[in-house]
């Protein structure tokens, strides 16, 4: 009983070791992402504007 207890606690140190590399790993990706999508964005807010007068 207590091996199943010490195996279970190292899978799970395992697996959160595992989780935390790849959220380390996959965070610059994600950050250069939303960066892109938020310049594509507003490029798109400026070249798609309405050059028709305001009256």
């Amino acid at each position: 009983m207590v091996w199943k207890v010490i195996g279970i606690v190292v899978v799970a140190m395992i697996a959160f070791w595992i989780l935390g590399a790849l959220i380390e790993a996959l965070m610059p990706i994600l950050v250069i992402a939303a960066i892109g999508t938020g310049v594509y964005l507003l490029y798109k807010a400026i070249a798609g504007s309405d050059k028709t007068p305001i009256s």
